[in-house]
């Protein structure tokens, strides 16, 4: 799973609010723009597991913090990033592999998706909670 990428982004302090980068065209990570799109996920709750086959997606959390979690089932193991206000960066994941988030901030969580390709729900593969056996309260 090296081919997922975290990239640390700009977070500039100005009068009156912060402006957070989020991705640009010229990007080493950009795959081209299908949509942008805001998931918001509770403190504590987990979302997951989901995968894409034709989607590059670029995550980003501008409120809050969340831990996201990606399982290659091929070698059975797991990679954890938590990203958020705590830790500004963008989370680049390739096609093909399986990933839930949970929220960390005490409240509600903001995820920003910036994905290369329209949402298609015949593209996306699913599973429950369950059927990937991984110990959430882990860090």
């Amino acid at each position: 799973m090296t081919n997922i990428e975290v990239t640390p982004l700009k977070n500039i302090q100005t009068a009156g609010g912060n402006v957070m980068h989020g991705l640009r065209s010229s990007d080493k990570s950009f795959s081209g723009f299908g949509e942008a799109y805001f998931s918001w996920v509770d403190a504590g709750a987990i979302k997951a597991w989901k995968r894409h086959n034709k989607m590059i997606m670029n995550l980003i959390v501008p409120v809050g913090d969340v831990k996201f979690v990606f399982y290659d089932s091929h070698s059975d193991q797991f990679l954890v990033h938590v990203i958020g206000e705590s830790n500004y960066s963008r989370i680049t994941v390739p096609t093909g592999i399986w990933f839930g988030f949970q929220g960390l901030g005490t409240t509600k969580n903001l995820v920003l998706d910036i994905a290369s390709i329209e949402h298609d729900p015949l593209e996306t593969d699913r599973l429950d909670l369950t059927e990937i056996k991984y110990n959430w309260t882990e860090m």
